[in-house]
């Protein structure tokens, strides 16, 4: 059997603030684009990443909802999730449906509107924490990562202004792509550093915004990619992997016990080196998770993850680029399809696509994506 895996389509809608389409027009329309860019007419499979639809549409059921919108009727339609992570676990089931033989060609989708109920997003994303002992308290997904902000700072003596380099450089990136949230908007260091506090010591600048938005990639065997296109990108690996769900439980807060076994096996699978990584589109939902988790890869010593950012070495032009489309923070981060984003991103850049972002000869694409406080770390590996 060829398990071998490609992405030979993608197809993205442009991330806004508040989009006029529903939720199951947003989905069937980046499904839409997906396929025609496959060149293909019909999908086996559809892996659908939504977080909040039920919490903030009322909607469950949204696979077979969006296949029908799409016009794949007949086709297994099912829903993933892992929390903040969920894009990255439907592109996870399309991979491994692809690779068993389950499927010859499958879509993995990415659609989160939400917009629709603003007020109540922050405690609909809370509910990725534990109930009973976090969320009962008051904890959020911004508190908490306020919280590893603090102990970072506390621990490593820095300021909040030793982090202003991940919004800048992810502003900067999204000015040129087309498809992000803040395509338009020129950040300056002063505009990091006046931005008001939202979870202290996390400033606006540090988090990445609410949003809507769809993004969706064809994959299918690699021995029949180039039927779709001269251009496809091998999955060369992937690994998913768990932590103590609470920050409380874990040895250390500050280290992302899933991101350092994740990106391991994941290496190990892809037979890569770390060596070998051209960009990481690194889930960067905020600031302090951007540093810890190019610490637990290992492109950063314990308390140096800043220093990349500072220095300038995750710029485009840098030794290791990260957020290349805009990333999380300026592309903006509709939970669900955030990952099938920067799917999409990565594969524009692997095959020249990247516009006035691309890079200048990348070759090994790392992908990882965090879901809840880092209990859930999925790593993807593309090259071409």
């Amino acid at each position: 059997m060829d398990t071998g895996v490609s992405i030979v389509g993608i197809g993205q809608l442009p991330v806004l603030r508040a989009s006029q389409l529903s939720l199951r027009e947003l989905g069937a329309e980046a499904v839409r684009l997906a396929l025609a860019d496959a060149g293909a007419d019909r999908a086996d499979a559809l892996f659908v990443g939504n977080m909040l639809a039920d919490e903030l549409q009322g909607q469950k059921h949204i696979a077979s909802l969006i296949a029908d919108e799409a016009g794949l009727v007949g086709a297994e339609a099912l829903q993933v999730r892992a929390a903040t992570a969920t894009g990255a676990a439907a592109l996870r089931m399309a991979y491994l449906a692809v690779a068993g033989g389950q499927a010859e060609v499958a879509v993995a989708l990415g659609v989160e509107k939400m917009s629709s109920d603003r007020p109540h997003v922050v405690s609909a994303l809370a509910k990725a924490l534990d109930a009973e002992r976090e969320v009962r308290s008051g904890a959020t997904l911004l508190s908490q990562n306020a919280r590893l902000m603090q102990l970072y700072l506390d621990r490593y003596r820095l300021r909040i202004t030793d982090f202003d380099g991940f919004a800048l450089n992810a502003h900067a990136n999204a000015n040129h792509n087309p498809n992000a949230l803040f395509h338009d908007r020129v950040v300056t260091a002063a505009d990091v550093d006046a931005s008001p506090v939202v979870s202290a010591p996390l400033r606006l600048h540090d988090a990445a915004p609410i949003c809507d938005g769809a993004a969706a990639v064809v994959v299918t065997r690699t021995g029949q990619a180039r039927a779709f296109t001269d251009r496809p990108v091998r999955m060369l690996g992937a690994s998913v992997v768990t932590d103590r769900f609470r920050i409380e439980d874990r040895d250390d807060p500050l280290r992302l016990a899933a991101a350092t076994r994740s990106v391991h096996e994941a290496f190990r699978r892809a037979n890569v080196h770390r060596s070998d990584i051209g960009f990481f589109e690194v889930h960067d939902a905020f600031s302090i998770m951007s540093a810890l988790i190019l610490e637990a890869t290992g492109f950063a010593e314990p308390g140096h993850g800043w220093r990349l950012a500072a220095d300038g070495a995750i710029r485009p032009d840098g030794r290791l680029p990260i957020s290349t489309m805009g990333g999380l923070k300026a592309r903006g981060h509709p939970i669900g399809a955030s990952a099938i984003y920067q799917t999409c991103e990565i594969v524009a850049q692997l095959t020249g696509r990247a516009g006035a972002n691309q890079l200048a000869d990348p070759r090994v694409a790392l992908l990882q994506s965090v879901g809840g406080a880092g209990s859930t770390v999925l790593t993807h590996i593309f090259g071409v």
